[in-house]
């Protein structure tokens, strides 16, 4: 394994991040909360799912999201929730920062 590839085993982690309109923020978040907690309770893969606001940022949501591996983060995206979450961001015009990936510290090699 190298320092970017993940173990078959380890945790899949996901850093999201959203820019809404002042308009939007609190039904965006809203529907965040929402999707965080359906994911914590009724996905067994799902191992955490955080919603956090950045100090300092108006209008910007992260979503910190750990599965047990990268299958159970792809079931999560066709589950009802994610799917009311998806089609709801589109519906408010959220711009979507970034979603990527992250590799935790079984991940590294020296």
């Amino acid at each position: 394994m190298t320092a970017h590839s993940a173990s078959a085993n380890a945790p899949y982690r996901i850093f999201a991040e959203f820019e809404t309109s002042e308009e939007s923020f609190g039904p965006f978040l809203d529907l965040c909360r929402y999707d965080a907690r359906e994911s914590r309770q009724e996905e067994p893969g799902c191992l955490d799912f955080t919603v956090l606001v950045p100090e300092g940022e108006r209008n910007v949501i992260v979503l910190f999201e750990v599965y047990r591996d990268k299958a159970a983060f792809e079931a999560h995206r066709n589950t009802p929730h994610f799917v009311k979450f998806a089609r709801g961001g589109a519906d408010m015009n959220v711009i979507t920062r970034t979603v990527r990936p992250l590799l935790g510290p079984e991940a590294a090699t020296h």
